[in-house]
């Protein structure tokens, strides 16, 4: 029987017990030793920041330590497969962004891991919103009016894409489609980068989350056109967001804990219940809100539920912009 074959098989029990309300002995004492949690991303990077802000959190919660384990590299592929073929026992889990778990599978040819059949939602934590924004000297104010601009100057008009295939970079593109912009895609090596070029006035729309742009847009050398959320941000109301120009629009960040699948429904249902717990402390909230990050919380199917829809979306941005696994 093949290993992929054999999670899909699990997978079907897990979700058996869940339906039923099964809640074994497993979860008992859980966790009586050190967690390890798996970030497929760079020390210092910000699914690492938020991880370790968590992880402090359920350690102090649970008595044990959490070991934050980083895997970057490859698109989230070393951590993401390190952590679907570790022990189902509840005591290896993965705080896993959004690109690692639904962009990486549709974007590259061999990524190792199946997140649909080797992985298990556990909780969702947090989202985090992304911005669309152009420099202030454009005259831009709009999404209709980058559009406006974009079709009297076709081919003429770039976006600067932080990153190959990342979360912001399929937003920005995917915007341009619904607008009929034809934006000229020039990608950079990271964010920041990205970033400056809009500053410098080469790029005409950019799109980050809100810690890297939010000091320009203070200082009023950019200027937010909307956020990609399904709706306008407390403390930015006045941010329209993607939807209201373009309706049914929404890409955002988001992390979530994942499990081998397997894992103890029962370790499941409990780690689901603490990280609720945690999220709802106030110095953590506004720790994550400095971030531009926000607490999204649920039961273990909503947990899946909220996976499932985010992955679907993906499919059909990618689908849409005609991308090719690579």
């Amino acid at each position: 029987m093949s290993f992929h074959r054999r999670r899909v098989l699990a997978a079907l029990g897990l979700a058996g017990l869940l339906s039923m309300g099964a809640l074994p002995a497993a979860a008992q004492g859980f966790p009586s030793k050190p967690v390890r949690l798996i970030v497929p991303a760079g020390a210092g990077a910000a699914p690492d920041v938020v991880a370790r802000l968590v992880a402090d959190k359920l350690g102090s919660l649970w008595g044990q330590t959490l070991i934050v384990d980083n895997k970057p590299g490859a698109g989230g592929i070393p951590g993401m497969s390190a952590l679907a073929r570790s022990p189902n026992d509840g005591y290896t889990l993965g705080f896993v962004p959004a690109a690692m778990a639904i962009v990486t599978p549709l974007v590259y040819r061999n990524p190792q891991f199946s997140t649909d059949a080797d992985l298990v939602p556990v909780a969702t934590v947090a989202t985090s919103p992304l911005l669309l924004v152009t420099a202030s000297s454009t005259g831009i104010k709009s999404l209709a009016d980058l559009s406006r601009h974009a079709r009297a100057h076709p081919g003429q008009v770039n976006f600067a894409a932080p990153q190959p295939n990342s979360l912001p970079t399929l937003a920005g593109q995917m915007v341009s489609k619904l607008g009929q912009m034809d934006l000229f895609t020039v990608p950079y090596p990271a964010p920041p980068a990205a970033v400056t070029a809009a500053l410098s006035g080469d790029a005409a729309l950019t799109a980050d989350g809100l810690p890297g742009l939010l000091p320009h847009i203070r200082s009023g050398k950019l200027r937010a056109l909307a956020v990609t959320s399904s709706q306008r941000l407390p403390g930015f109301e006045t941010i329209p967001t993607v939807a209201e120009t373009y309706p049914g629009f929404e890409a955002i960040g988001w992390f979530s804990l994942f499990a081998p699948v397997g894992t103890p429904a029962a370790v499941i249902e409990q780690v689901n219940r603490d990280v609720a717990k945690v999220m709802q402390l106030p110095d953590l909230v506004a720790r994550l809100a400095d971030m531009g990050i926000y607490p999204r919380t649920g039961n273990v199917v909503a947990a899946r539920e909220f996976y499932q829809g985010q992955r679907d979306t993906m499919k059909r941005f990618v689908t849409e912009l005609g991308l090719q696994p690579q």
